[in-house]
């Protein structure tokens, strides 16, 4: 039989997956991730609070299939959150979430699900795969649009995928919370999360403070001319794009157009100022193993919760590209990932410089 360990956080989603696949007939074995929190704080952290812990025990005795947690605690210590830190420190904008599923789940989980001798891992992300003509896997976007998460899952590669499993990508939210009632689960009606795990349902800039407070310290608040009109309290504290709470005086209204981490500077603009029609991505992973030699024409997201842009996608070599878009995009941040499209297939995607 087919052995598959899912990955469970105590949610609805990858609960849904480890029925489906047993259900489907594979051998199913649910695995749990113990990940840092901060000292006394262990109770809000959303991936591995003790309530989650207790209820994918509940679903792994519900579907009748072996369950085991797997400390992970100083792995992602080290990986994802000083990753977090790193990525503030250089006036960038990190996605926390890229690094996890890089080598945290496809990377550290899937070994321990490798030394059990499973054939495959799943969870529970909204996304798909298909075996192409020249017998690739291509990574897909999911059915619903509304909740695909292939964006983070750029950063897998084939030997990744050939081991990976996403049964949820088929359907719509609404339609798992169904299955989830079907099979009388107790994570049905669990509410989703959108804050990152560690931060203990906080806001990042709490943590920042308690954590990283050095990287906190006043600066001035600068025009593109190096006109200094007033005074910021951190850059961790400011992103692209944002307008209220600057405090400065100003007779139009400005925007934060970029920030400098060695002159310890936020640039501000006005409306007109803010956005470009092009961004340099670097560390770019291709789905297929091989970057294509020309240019090509893609639908680009720069951020996990921005629409597509249509732009023309430029290989550098050496990990990067260049990404020429049809219009200026306002919200172009660094640290956070440029994705290209064609239609529903993820073709690959890198860090924006």
């Amino acid at each position: 039989m087919t052995k598959v360990v899912v990955a469970m956080s105590g949610g609805v989603d990858s609960s849904v997956a480890a029925a489906l696949l047993k259900q489907q007939g594979y051998e199913v074995v649910g695995m749990m991730l113990r990940l840092w929190s901060e000292p006394g704080r262990e109770a809000s952290n959303r991936c591995c609070t003790p309530d989650a812990m207790a209820l994918a025990r509940r679903v792994a005795a519900k579907l009748d299939i072996p369950f085991y947690v797997v400390d992970a605690k100083d792995v992602f210590r080290k990986t994802v959150v000083e990753y977090f830190l790193d990525g503030y420190a250089r006036g960038e904008t990190p996605n926390p979430c890229l690094i996890c599923n890089r080598q945290i789940r496809w990377e550290f989980l899937l070994n321990h699900a490798l030394a059990l001798e499973a054939d495959f891992m799943a969870t529970g992300h909204y996304a798909r795969t298909m075996k192409n003509e020249s017998g690739r896997i291509n990574l897909l976007r999911a059915v619903d649009k509304g909740k695909d998460q292939s964006y983070v899952l750029h950063v897998l590669n084939q030997e990744k995928l050939k081991r990976a499993l996403f049964p949820v990508g088929d359907y719509t939210k609404s339609e798992i919370r169904k299955i989830a009632e079907s099979f009388g689960l107790p994570t049905a009606s669990r509410h989703d999360s959108q804050d990152l795990c560690f931060l203990a349902g906080e806001d990042y800039r709490n943590f920042l403070q308690r954590n990283a407070a050095e990287m906190l310290k006043p600066g001035q608040i600068v025009t593109r001319d190096e006109e200094v009109i007033g005074e910021h309290n951190g850059l961790a504290n400011y992103t692209i794009g944002q307008r209220k709470g600057l405090r400065v005086s100003s007779a139009v209204p400005l925007y934060v157009l970029g920030k400098d981490a060695a002159a310890n500077t936020v640039i501000v603009g006005t409306q007109d100022e803010l956005g470009s029609r092009e961004l340099i991505a670097k560390d770019v992973n291709w789905i297929s193993d091989e970057a294509p030699n020309e240019s090509f024409r893609a639908e680009v997201k720069i951020r996990y919760t921005a629409k597509e842009a249509e732009a023309l996608v430029a290989p550098l070599g050496g990990g990067q590209v260049k990404v020429q878009f049809n219009a200026p995009q306002r919200d172009i941040t660094a640290g956070q990932a440029a994705v290209f499209y064609q239609g529903d297939v993820l073709l690959g995607g890198g860090i924006i410089q």
